[in-house]
């Protein structure tokens, strides 16, 4: 999988090049470039924003600069990413989607965001989804754009070494993940489940089924059908 991310702070992306994400570049994995907008501002102060029409606090990210990067970033399959709070919610099923993906463009917008006319032009060329988080506001994209990446590249076969976790995570089945333990059996007064230590698996099994769906009616009962979520 290619990824290209355009920002305005190209060092922000550096932690890329540690942990699995970096492990998966250098296996070839996960092909990742980071492109500085400010390369095609082509003025002596690099200029990459200036004021709304229609005034308005803030400042809006120039079409020139955009169209200039992109023309030469997007691939023909490629799918542009804008975060954005105006944005589709980003989910596990979407982190899964583009996972399938052969090239991920992601455009970082700062100031009040991006001119319309960038999005409204690369999408009458192609894909462009507009993502956002979470019901509040960042300072930029890029924040966005880590996130997502990480969500994405874990599930590009090859870059988590045992592909069965991915299979029991938070929200892959729709539920919570279970709560989880390891050595020792007690620790500070706080005790291991007992059926942990029991050998059953099947009992196992039927207590992390059980944990995972107390758990998401709990925290979050949003995930379950109206007649499932009882009181939380």
């Amino acid at each position: 999988m290619r990824v290209d991310i355009v920002t305005i702070f190209p060092a922000f992306f550096d932690v890329l090049d540690v942990s699995l994400i970096g492990k998966a570049r250098d296996r070839g994995l996960l092909d990742v470039r980071v492109h500085d907008l400010r390369d095609a501002a082509h003025d002596r102060h690099r200029t990459v924003d200036d004021t709304p029409y229609g005034g308005g606090a803030g400042m809006v990210m120039k079409p020139e600069p955009w169209g200039e990067t992109l023309d030469a970033v997007l691939g023909e399959d490629a799918v542009l990413i804008v975060p954005s709070p105006a944005g589709e919610r980003f989910t596990q099923r979407v982190a899964r989607e583009l996972a399938d993906e052969r090239q991920i463009v992601f455009a970082c917008g700062r100031y009040e965001g991006i001119d319309q006319r960038v999005v409204d032009h690369y999408a009458a060329r192609g894909r462009v989804r507009l993502m956002s988080l979470g019901d509040y506001v960042l300072n930029g994209g890029e924040v966005a754009a880590m996130a997502m990446i990480e969500a994405v590249a874990r599930l590009v076969p090859g870059v988590v070494g045992n592909p069965e976790s991915l299979v029991e995570e938070s929200h892959e089945i729709g539920l919570l993940e279970y709560p989880i333990y390891t050595k020792p059996a007690s620790w500070r007064g706080h005790e291991v489940p007992p059926v942990l230590l029991s050998g059953n698996h099947g009992a196992v099994e039927r207590w992390r089924r059980e944990q995972s769906f107390e758990r998401t009616r709990r925290l979050r009962p949003d995930l379950l059908p109206e007649d499932l979520r009882g009181e939380s």
